[in-house]
Protein backbone atom coordinates (compact mmCIF):
# COMPACT_ATOMS: atom_id res chain seq x y z
CA UNK A 1 0.00 0.00 0.00
CA UNK A 2 1.49 3.35 -1.06
CA UNK A 3 1.53 6.26 1.34
CA UNK A 4 -0.15 9.36 -0.04
CA UNK A 5 1.77 12.63 0.10
CA UNK A 6 -0.04 14.76 2.67
CA UNK A 7 0.98 17.35 5.25
CA UNK A 8 1.84 15.70 8.53
CA UNK A 9 -0.21 16.33 11.64
CA UNK A 10 2.35 14.72 13.97
CA UNK A 11 5.66 15.99 12.55
CA UNK A 12 5.02 19.64 11.93
CA UNK A 13 7.10 22.69 12.67
CA UNK A 14 5.35 25.24 10.45
CA UNK A 15 2.85 23.54 8.15
CA UNK A 16 3.82 19.86 8.15
CA UNK A 17 5.18 19.87 4.59
CA UNK A 18 8.64 18.54 5.50
CA UNK A 19 7.08 16.05 7.93
CA UNK A 20 4.76 14.78 5.20
CA UNK A 21 7.62 14.40 2.74
CA UNK A 22 9.63 12.56 5.41
CA UNK A 23 6.77 10.11 6.02
CA UNK A 24 6.43 9.53 2.26
CA UNK A 25 10.14 8.76 1.68
CA UNK A 26 10.72 6.97 5.00
CA UNK A 27 13.21 9.41 6.53
CA UNK A 28 13.37 11.41 9.74
CA UNK A 29 11.54 14.75 9.56
CA UNK A 30 14.61 16.54 10.93
CA UNK A 31 16.67 15.23 7.99
CA UNK A 32 14.20 16.62 5.46
CA UNK A 33 14.07 19.95 7.31
CA UNK A 34 17.87 20.25 7.27
CA UNK A 35 17.95 19.40 3.56
CA UNK A 36 15.39 22.15 2.93
CA UNK A 37 17.37 24.68 4.98
CA UNK A 38 20.60 23.74 3.20
CA UNK A 39 18.87 23.99 -0.19
CA UNK A 40 17.95 27.60 0.65
CA UNK A 41 21.65 28.48 0.32
CA UNK A 42 21.35 27.73 -3.40
CA UNK A 43 19.47 30.10 -5.68
CA UNK A 44 16.02 28.92 -6.63
CA UNK A 45 12.34 28.94 -5.76
CA UNK A 46 12.53 26.82 -2.57
CA UNK A 47 10.29 29.07 -0.47
CA UNK A 48 7.78 29.41 -3.30
CA UNK A 49 7.64 25.62 -3.70
CA UNK A 50 7.15 25.22 0.07
CA UNK A 51 4.26 27.70 0.06
CA UNK A 52 2.65 25.99 -2.95
CA UNK A 53 2.93 22.59 -1.24
CA UNK A 54 1.46 24.12 1.93
CA UNK A 55 -1.59 25.26 -0.02
CA UNK A 56 -1.95 22.26 -2.36
CA UNK A 57 -1.27 19.26 -0.08
CA UNK A 58 -4.18 18.10 2.05
CA UNK A 59 -3.66 17.71 5.76
CA UNK A 60 -3.17 14.07 6.74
Amino acid sequence: MAVELVRSRRNRMIAGVCGGIAEKVGRKPSTIRWLFVLSCILPGPQFLIYIVLWVVLPEG
